[in-house]
């Protein structure tokens, strides 16, 4: 997830998402909009003796809300810190810690898939919420008589962060609760495994959340359900890939380069277009002399207007600034360089730089497929050198 750069800690970026700029004067408005009825409520919850009337006036309600607000998400910070502090105990890497619209969130390097680590990394955060909580309730206590809007505050920072605690802790993954289920799920099967039924009982929970939003009008749960649901998806489907690809290299999938196509540099977006049609594919390793210069596809040629690709040669359209793969490589090392980089498929070159084959989300599905019915890395490969058609060129 991207976001501004506000500052390092730990050596961990501290990032803003856009939907955060949007989503903190929303909370402040809520809150400051609701100062009575909160206040109200932390009298009865907390014996707090907070006089309503006393917030109610001029500015007070707006700078209260504003100051909740931004203890709230202080608080959502320290939860991510929480985790990430954790796990680097245990020798992962954080890339940055972002603040977004549904709270923070910490971004691993690599998951864990020891469940022991899993677990401790997991419920780092509720402990760091829960600790958050009490010492605003601390401060709460510690507070004089009179003072209002530090209890009003503290009150209600120390009430939030356990509720935040407490709702993390529900089994639906990927949410903490359900990261803890799979971990514990994890001891005693694959991780695969584990990780398909902690997805399973996540996106039941985010249907039901979802129909409770729904009914109960807050929009914020749905928003909430429908992240959990397409992210326990999207990670149980990584699993299942990463574990498919165990010890499958590149190599094993990729296509050889005696049955690539290439082109020239000199060749015509016109000549390109045509290559395009009758091979079907829809990009090329573009050699020169033999050596690999650059990366053309469809959508570099798309870039020339018609009436003038016969004037235009591969060069001034190529892709120069190739990101590569070493045919050792792990198979899941290069889907996802595809993704982090948004290409449908990567050269191949050994450590002379020399290209040695292609490699392409279609021949990493196909692995896939083959794979799941049984198959090896060794008719994997056959499957690629008797049938070329099948790999670079489609997305």
């Amino acid at each position: 997830m991207r976001g501004i750069k506000v500052g390092t800690v730990l050596g961990i970026p501290v990032r803003l998402n856009w939907t955060f700029l949007i989503v903190l004067p929303l909370f402040a408005y809520l809150i400051g909009s609701q100062v009575g009825t909160i206040a109200e409520v932390m009298n009865e919850a907390l014996g707090a003796g907070i006089d309503p009337a006393a917030l109610a006036g001029g500015f007070t309600p707006w700078a209260l809300g504003l100051a909740a607000a931004l203890g709230l998400f202080g608080g959502v910070l320290l939860h991510e810190f929480g985790h990430s502090i954790v796990a680097m105990r245990y020798g992962y890497e954080i890339e940055s810690i972002t603040l977004w619209l549904l709270g923070g969130l910490a971004s691993f390097t690599e998951f864990p898939e020891d469940w022991k680590h899993e677990f401790w990394i997991a419920i780092a955060g509720p402990v760091v919420s829960v600790a958050v909580g009490i010492a605003c309730f601390g401060v709460f206590l510690l507070a004089p008589v009179g003072s209002n809007a530090v209890l009003f505050v503290f009150g209600y920072l120390a009430l939030l962060n356990v509720v935040l605690a407490v709702f993390n802790m529900l089994p639906a993954f990927p949410m903490d609760g359900g990261r803890v289920l799979r971990a514990l799920l994890a001891r005693n099967q694959p991780h695969a495994q584990a990780t398909q039924r902690a997805a399973g009982i996540g996106k039941a929970f985010a249907f039901l959340m979802g129909i409770f939003g729904l009914f109960s009008g807050q929009l914020l749960l749905i928003v909430l359900a429908f992240f959990i649901y397409i992210a326990a998806s999207g990670e149980a489907q990584q699993t299942t890939l990463k574990a498919a690809f165990e010890d499958v290299t590149v190599a094993d999938v990729m296509t050889r380069r005696e049955d690539l196509h290439t082109v020239t540099e000199d060749a015509s977006v016109a000549e390109l277009m045509s290559r395009m049609f009758e091979e079907r594919h829809t990009g090329y390793p573009v050699l020169r002399r033999g050596d690999l210069v650059g990366m053309v596809t469809l959508e570099d040629a798309r870039s020339v207007q018609e009436v003038e690709r016969d004037a235009y040669t591969v060069e001034d359209v190529m892709e120069t600034d190739i990101v590569g793969v070493g045919p050792e490589a792990d198979a899941m090392t290069a889907l996802q360089t595809m993704q982090e980089n948004d290409v449908g498929r990567l050269p191949v070159v050994d450590r002379n730089e020399e290209l040695v084959g292609i490699i392409s989300r279609t021949d990493l599905m196909t692995a896939f497929n083959i794979i799941q019915t049984g198959g090896t890395p060794s008719i994997i490969s056959g499957r690629q050198q008797q049938q070329p058609e099948g790999g670079p060129g489609v997305f």
